[in-house]
């Protein structure tokens, strides 16, 4: 077994798109409208679907905005240098909402950001050896 994707119900297909892709460097693999359910399916990622994980963005086209919910955690995404990943996405119009630094009560640096529907997407940096 392995891990797919992870789907994520979104307002604005086309801000989406351009958040994953623009901002945090995917690529639009695969998209899809499906007319008879009135929806489109968006896949991103950093690599294609036969070998990696990616996420699903499903927008139903009668619904502009989403309630998060409590229950959603975040994605994480593993970048080389989190504090040079925080600039270039500042850079790229992305929203940081936890600035990069190590962990509380731990020693792993991390940061988080924000996509157009308020999904959190969590930056770390690769595991060390101890």
């Amino acid at each position: 077994m392995r891990l797919l994707h992870t789907m994520l119900r979104v307002g604005d297909l086309d801000a989406s798109i351009a958040f994953y892709t623009e901002v945090l460097g995917m690529q639009l693999l695969r998209r899809r409208d499906y007319p008879e359910g009135q929806f489109t399916l968006a896949f991103v990622g950093y690599g294609d679907e036969a070998s990696n994980s990616v996420i699903e963005l499903t927008h139903n086209w009668d619904v502009k905005q989403y309630d998060l919910g409590d229950g959603y955690g975040h994605i994480a995404l593993e970048v080389a240098d989190v504090y040079q990943a925080c600039d270039d996405i500042r850079a790229r119009g992305g929203k940081i909402t936890r600035e990069p630094g190590p962990m509380l009560h731990g020693s792993s640096i991390l940061a988080f950001v924000e996509d157009p529907d308020g999904y959190k997407i969590e930056l770390l940096s690769p595991k060390r050896a101890d």
